[in-house]
């Protein structure tokens, strides 16, 4: 890898450690900076664009004290992938809930354009009592 992309891998693995402390802070202002108001975003049968996309991700109600795990990071020029675990508290029943995911980021002038990804939702509503524990048969 060539310095030049070695140093571009850093700047947009940064820019994506910075868009996932958002969901800690909750501060989606700093989206701005980060994320493209065009953003094109990928997911559970989800194809959308906008920047509202991940604000509203960050502002779920009834999920509030985010805590984010990187487990894994992977950069290669304008590609970031993230495996991340995160933690949340239940408002209703002040418990602990996690959700895991992997996303894979690309970014443009220092900013996420467009980002693929799958989180355990149905883990989140299993653990909140809110669907089955087992799924049922199709």
């Amino acid at each position: 890898m060539s310095d030049s992309t070695e140093a571009a891998s850093k700047r947009n693995a940064e820019v994506v450690r910075r868009y996932l402390r958002v969901f800690e802070t909750k501060e989606v202002a700093e989206f701005q900076e980060l994320v493209a108001e065009d953003v094109l975003v990928h997911g559970a049968g989800f194809h959308g664009q906008g920047r509202h996309h991940p604000e509203g991700a960050v502002l779920t109600p009834g999920l509030s004290n985010c805590r984010v795990r990187v487990d894994d990071l992977f950069a290669a020029g304008d590609r970031v992938t993230v495996a991340f675990t995160l933690t949340y508290t239940h408002d209703r029943s002040g418990r602990d809930l996690t959700m895991t995911g992997v996303k894979s980021y690309r970014l443009r002038e220092g900013r996420i354009v467009e980002f693929w990804g799958e989180t355990d939702l149905y883990g989140l509503l299993r653990q909140a009592g809110l669907v089955p524990e087992q799924i049922p048969p199709f």
